[in-house]
């Protein structure tokens, strides 16, 4: 019989086993093996006593009164006069306030990672498992050992109580859900069977603090040159698209632009769920809804789209485009609501005219010719913003690409006569950043490059309004002098 085979015998259930087997991983004597569970059975057992006895004691109080702060206090005073009554804690005063602290989470909040939801420098919380949680700081990820759940029910009850007050279910005919925190953080659950491990839960939190335009500064996202063009362009009406892969601040970013739109426009905002923050009187929001279990009910991005049209916006923002709804945003931008934004997942800017784009024509229930999707693309989109997560977990934008023109025109503004496709998309970028290298900590060093090309038509648009633009970022567009130096 192998070790630990004789190991599980001698332990009580699987869950001790699964524990003892993580703790050899982390180095620990046999017997602070055996000690780490007997403390979790423990804990386990009070707990469990003390969460019976407060719900016995408050009832339906605790879901009506959960957000005031006086009944925060006496739930809390109540779970300490009941942790003071166990002899095991008698002279443990540092186990007794954690332990408090943990009932408290998994009465109000959500068990293990209700702490991980508070701290600002965490960005995203995966639980692959109940007793592996890993979170993502500074763009790396990284597995909490002494971070866990007690157990899979555990797990399991914390996601449908995060689902519940959405009007969501999660259960063996509806296995998986997408919903959202309060804070308009995004939630992803499976439950057995499509996970056969056991639950999972992955959490993109919202930020607390809006970011800015001097914050992507700070971050090394952009610099100064490119943050007052992309202001420009979007005071100018520019149809912007931003671009980028999964998880790389594309939501984020599209809400930094989205506040340089004037305060006296009407702007409706359409999102998968509501995360964008913008500041001005007359915005209205729009939230697409899932299918329900019986097959229901469903509102989706596109048809929303459609209806923002009688709703007579000067501008639209939709969270991202992933379907057949492009051909109506596309529609919507060349047809009165220049201006408009919105996002893209795709790796680069050819990558999302040549591939990402005319997938997303397919799947519409309206069907074009190749050069049509091209020429409805080049009518409505004049820039794409591309914004890459790099790896050292960093995020920049990584080029600031005009949509040049298709075919003869195309290539006659880029002066590539003799190079001209009639029917190609030519695409030129304004600002791009080079990396050069990777410095001893493993950071990314580069620059940011100005390629010395002048986009004319956003110019004009600038001048129609009456918002030249400044002849030292003209100058230094037209005329680059090298990058600047970035060292996140």
């Amino acid at each position: 019989m192998s070790s630990n085979s004789i190991l599980r015998s001698k332990l009580k259930n699987t869950q001790d086993y699964n524990q003892i087997v993580k703790n050899r991983e982390f180095g620990q004597s046999r017997e602070e093996q055996f000690v780490i569970p007997a403390q979790l059975d423990a804990e386990a057992s009070i707990s469990k006593k003390v969460k019976a006895k407060i719900n016995e004691t408050f009832g339906e109080r605790i879901l009506i009164e959960n957000k005031l702060e006086t009944f925060k206090v006496l739930l809390r005073d109540a779970i300490i006069s009941l942790l003071n009554m166990e002899p095991d804690l008698m002279n443990d005063s540092v186990k007794k306030r954690r332990l408090a602290a943990k009932i408290m989470d998994e009465i109000l909040g959500y068990g293990a990672i209700q702490d991980l939801l508070e701290r600002d420098e965490i960005t995203e919380i995966m639980v692959s498992r109940w007793d592996k949680i890993f979170v993502e700081q500074k763009g790396r990820l990284e597995l909490l050992p002494d971070c866990q759940f007690q157990s899979d029910e555990e797990l399991r009850s914390v996601i449908e109580r995060i689902v519940q007050p959405i009007g969501r279910r999660i259960d063996e005919s509806e296995p998986l859900v997408d919903a959202r925190l309060r804070n308009g953080s995004r939630v992803n659950a499976t439950v057995p069977p499509i996970s056969p491990d056991g639950c999972t839960l992955t959490i993109r939190k919202f930020s607390r603090h809006k970011l800015t335009g001097k914050d992507y500064l700070g971050f090394g996202s952009l610099n100064e040159q490119m943050l007052e063009f992309l202001r420009l362009c979007i005071v100018a009406r520019c149809n912007v698209v931003v671009s980028g892969g999964t998880g790389t601040g594309k939501t984020t970013l599209l809400n930094m632009l989205s506040n340089f739109i004037p305060a006296n426009e009407s702007i409706i905002t359409i999102e998968d769920s509501c995360e964008l923050q913008l500041n001005q009187n007359n915005v209205r929001r729009l939230e697409a809804r899932p299918m329900s279990a019986e097959g229901t009910g469903e509102v989706s991005i596109r048809r929303l789209v459609k209806n923002s049209l009688r709703m007579r916006p000067d501008r639209i923002v939709v969270g991202e485009i992933r379907d057949g709804c492009i051909v109506d945003m596309l529609r919507a931008m060349s047809s009165g609501h220049d201006g408009s934004l919105t996002t893209v997942h795709a790796n680069s800017p050819k990558d999302m005219i040549e591939a990402t784009l005319p997938i997303l024509f397919g799947m519409s229930d309206m069907k074009f010719t190749e050069l049509a999707q091209k020429q409805q693309i080049c009518s409505a989109i004049d820039l794409i913003v591309q914004i890459n997560r790099l790896k050292d977990g960093s995020r920049k934008i990584t080029n600031i690409t005009h949509v040049v023109g298709l075919g003869r025109e195309g290539a006659s503004k880029l002066r590539l006569k003799e190079t001209e496709d009639s029917e190609k998309i030519y695409l030129q970028d304004i600002f791009k950043f080079k990396q050069e290298g990777i410095d001893q900590n493993g950071y990314v060093i580069g620059r940011y490059e100005c390629t010395g090309y002048e986009p004319k038509k956003i110019i004009n648009k600038l001048e129609s309004i009456g918002v030249p633009i400044a002849a030292d970022l003209l100058s230094a567009i037209t005329k680059p002098k090298g990058g600047n130096y970035v060292n996140s």
